[in-house]
């Protein structure tokens, strides 16, 4: 049974960064695991995701060259680096895993959540 721990949200003003991680206990190895948001009134929307057993990744085009997502395979942690936070980045982050590819982008299937942590970007 595999639970995630979530950590590195907080509250910075437009412009900072912050680093999310996603500490899994339990097996996760040949899964897809990643990062996504949502925000009241809306559908949770990926972020970004990986796929644990190869180099297969995926990243929203709305974060392209300003998150970037790395794992350290030792610790079973994945990373969500975010700079240059815009207001528009402000939302609930939870962590998943537990997935069949190829669809690691996609909410939908993912059967592990982390409990969520909030970034607000002012």
């Amino acid at each position: 049974h595999v639970q995630l721990v979530e950590s590195g949200g907080g509250s910075v003003q437009a412009g900072g960064s912050l680093k999310l991680s996603c500490e899994a206990s339990g097996y996760t190895m040949r899964n897809c695991m990643g990062w996504f948001r949502q925000v009241p009134g809306k559908e949770r929307e990926g972020v970004a995701a990986l796929y644990t057993g190869g180099d297969t990744s995926y990243i929203a085009d709305f974060v392209k060259g300003r998150f970037a997502l790395s794992r350290d395979n030792a610790k079973n942690t994945v990373y969500l680096q975010m700079n240059d936070l815009q207001p528009e980045d402000t939302a609930m982050y939870y962590c998943a895993a537990v997935k069949s590819p190829p669809t690691c982008g996609s909410p939908v299937a993912y059967r592990t959540w982390g409990q969520g942590t909030q970034v607000t970007i002012s």
